[in-house]
Order: C-alpha cells, then structure tokens, then sequence
C-alpha cells in the first residue's frame, strides 16, 4: 500500500514553489523523496526556498517570470539540459489583481489571465518531450494546475480577472487530459479554498473570521492538506483520475 502512494525518485517541477501552496506542495514532494525543481520570479526568493528545502531532500531554484515567452523557454531548456524525464508538473505559478468594477484596469485583466492561463499552457507545451520521456501506459506523467473554488463559485471579492481566469484554467485541464491522453500523460487541477498564503493575507487580516465561518471544518487549509492531495495526484494512486477538478476547500463549495 505504501508503493501505491509513493512518488520516492521521481523528478518534479513546481512553478512558484518560494511560497505559498506552491512552497507547501515542493515541501511535501521533498519530503516524499522526489527530485523537486522550484521556480519563481524572484531569484533570492527562490534560493532562499531552495535552500531550506534542500536540508529534507533534493530542491534546485530554477528562477523565473513565466509570463514571459522566454523564460518559459528559459525553464524548459535548463531542465532539458539537466534531466532525461520529467515525472510530473505543478503550474502554480499565479496571480491576482483586486479593484473596483468601475475602473478596474487592462494591466490588471492581462496580467492575470497571462500567467493564470496562457503560460501554464506554453509551459505544459515546452515540457512535453520530457513529459512524455517519463510516461507510461502504467505509470502516466503528471501535469497539476493549481486552479481555485473562485472558477468554481462566484466569490466575495472584488478580483474580476482572478476568476475568470481560474475558470479557464479548469477547464484547459479538460481539454489537455483529453487530448494528452493518449501520450500517457494524466492532466488534473486542485481548487484551493482559503489558506493562509500570502496572496491571501489581506482578505484574511480583514474578514479573516468571516472566512473561517463560511468553512464547514472551520478552519483554512494547512500545509499537508495541499501536499497531501499532490502526492496522491502524483502517485500510482491516481493513474486513472484525469481531466478532474478537485475541491480543497473543507467543504466551502459543496456548502454553497
């Protein structure tokens, strides 16, 4: 049962694994036994992340601003460089943009839906030839994207670009499974909830309490719970679960 769960010498990336449920889920695939690529924008970030996870396993900083074409290429080739396979992909690279519906900006639309959706599709299509290096009809590659309860539901703040964005993102994860299918490669999303990440550390010191009670459990999401959920997605656990969209979230959507 253990091997079943197991992602032990496998080779990852994760795309904004300095912070946040990215950092939770490169800790969790290092501390599983996986060989981990993290990347992120800022470089010291990245390091500083590499570093400390370093002393659990294998991390490697890969820094990065995936929103643009050439660092999408950038990543690809240094992994290309240093890698036979790549066993599984985590785009969580993301972002969000508040502002009211009256002058809600341009920069703040395309910013968002650039890096939400369309680089996780140029990142996915540059890293297909190692995907496809590691994958099997018995043991698929693993493409995550991180996705949120916000493309599932209509949420309470005002990020018009955010939602739509992660909507998208949901259902592109429909459309790669699909079509990746036959290559062996699994393609799947993770919905967040609320965690206490940085991204939501404003609404949180503001409605934090509000959140918490529109939550089933009554809690936000821990660290494991977002590892927890990657690992299975990565393992031979799920090798016939693809093109899914899973909900963690305690409950939050189901409750709506």
């Amino acid at each position: 049962m253990q091997k079943l769960f197991s992602i032990a010498g496998k080779t990852a990336l994760v795309t904004g694994g300095s912070r946040g449920i990215g950092l939770m889920i490169a800790r969790g695939y290092v501390e599983a036994g996986a060989r981990v690529y993290i990347s992120s924008r800022k470089a010291d970030v990245c390091a500083a992340a590499a570093e400390q996870l370093g002393k659990l396993g294998t991390c490697i900083a890969l820094p990065a601003d995936l929103s643009t074409m050439a660092d999408i290429e950038h990543v690809a080739g240094e992994i290309a460089g240093r890698e036979k396979r790549l066993d599984i992909l985590v785009n969580n690279a993301g972002a969000t943009w508040g502002g009211k519906v009256d002058d809600f900006p341009e920069t703040g639309w395309d910013k968002v839906m650039d890096l939400n959706v369309k680089s996780v599709f140029f990142l996915t299509q540059k890293l297909l030839p190692l995907l496809q290096a590691a994958a099997s009809p018995e043991d698929p590659a693993r493409v995550i994207n991180i996705g949120s309860i916000d493309g599932l539901h209509t949420s309470l703040f005002e990020n018009f670009s955010y939602g739509p964005a992660k909507a998208a993102l949901h259902h592109l994860t429909r459309v790669l499974a699909t079509h990746l299918a036959d290559r062996h490669l699994t393609v799947n999303a993770i919905a967040p909830g609320p965690f206490a990440t940085d991204m939501m550390a404003p609404m949180v010191a503001r409605m934090g309490d509000e959140i918490v009670s529109r939550v089933p459990l009554k809690r936000m999401g821990e660290p494991d719970d977002a590892a927890g959920v990657a690992i299975f997605l990565a393992s031979r656990a799920a090798r016939y679960v693809t093109g899914a969209v899973l909900p963690l979230d305690g409950g939050m959507l189901g409750a709506s």
